[in-house]
């Protein structure tokens, strides 16, 4: 038990059956298939939480907050349509699940919401959606309703991928960040100088990362998400802090034969990409204060890349 304001949530947030047999919470791992032939596991306590998967539908609880800077996943700025989600850490799985969507039921209707973000005090079953998707299910005032929620497979896209190269970037130490992909990605590739194919590796806060570097640019990028759609960008060129428009969608469009379009990231100071979440006054026994981030890959990245912090839980550790 959480000394504290938090003292009581264990009481308002009962851990629910899912109807399968036996006592406590029925549980499985999140395992994505990926269309080239590569699995996305989840993080040792995967295991022991509900999947969110296009299979079926878990049963669980939603509140609401109010994202202030970035979430987790990175991206500049939130959904136009304001329509987002924050999953627990298990089902977030180290950013695995950073660009999906997901389709979320409760008392009064259902909602498609992006993953930008993670709940670090929401136990597995537990969604933190924005005030406006939360006010498509319930009333705000509700605070903390019953849903059920499913991931989507291939949502309708908002605008074609857009890529962006992180601060600190350089010859030696390259990170790429994709949005509007619609499903999560299972890989990022960039082509070396033989033609060769060098797999990136995603860090937890959804940059893939190529550690030594790649060259100085441009670039060609090859994407493929978690369904099997998998698009090729070329001409993408070494510009840290720059949104770069492919203008090509990820299902069904064909490879990019133009350079990508840089576009200046609006609003966004290139040495700071705060996280910092505030939930909405929602019932004492759920509000969070707002979290501070930390720093990542220090010895490469000059700036500090900071990571939203919430106050402690009462989920149970692994």
């Amino acid at each position: 038990m959480v000394s504290g304001r938090h003292s009581h949530r264990s009481a308002r947030w009962p851990r629910l059956r899912l109807g399968l047999g036996g006592g406590g919470v029925v549980v499985a791992a999140v395992v994505v298939a990926i269309g080239i032939g590569q699995v996305t596991g989840g993080r040792a306590c995967a295991s022991a939480v509900p999947a969110v998967s296009g299979a079926g539908a878990v049963a669980g609880t939603a509140t609401h907050y109010v994202l202030s800077g970035t979430g987790n996943c990175s991206y500049p700025s939130p959904p136009a349509d304001g329509l987002y989600v924050a999953l627990s850490p298990s089902e977030y799985d180290g950013a695995a699940a950073c660009g999906g969507y997901v389709e979320v039921s409760g008392p009064d209707g259902s909602v498609s919401a992006e993953v930008i973000d993670q709940c670090p005090p929401c136990a597995a079953g537990h969604i933190d959606l924005s005030e406006a998707a939360f006010s498509r299910i319930a009333p705000l005032s509700a605070g903390l309703v019953s849903v059920t929620y499913r991931s989507v497979a291939d949502p309708p896209l908002p605008a074609p991928v857009s890529l962006r190269v992180k601060e600190g970037s350089s010859t030696y130490w390259l990170a790429l960040l994709a949005m509007n992909t619609g499903n999560p990605l299972a890989s990022v590739q960039v082509e070396t100088a033989s033609g060769s194919w060098r797999d990136l590796v995603r860090a937890d806060y959804d940059y893939w990362l190529a550690s030594s570097g790649a060259g100085p640019g441009p670039f060609t990028v090859r994407l493929t998400d978690t369904v099997g759609h998998q698009i090729t960008v070329y001409g993408v060129t070494l510009d840290p802090g720059v949104i770069q428009d492919t203008g090509t969608l990820m299902y069904g469009a064909a490879t990019v034969t133009a350079p990508a379009v840089p576009v200046k990231t609006a609003g966004i100071p290139a040495s700071s990409e705060s996280a910092r979440r505030q939930r909405a006054p929602v019932p004492a026994a759920h509000s969070a204060t707002a979290r501070q981030a930390a720093p990542r890959d220090p010895a490469q990245v000059p700036e500090t890349h900071a990571h939203a912090q919430r106050s402690p839980s009462t989920a149970p550790s692994c």
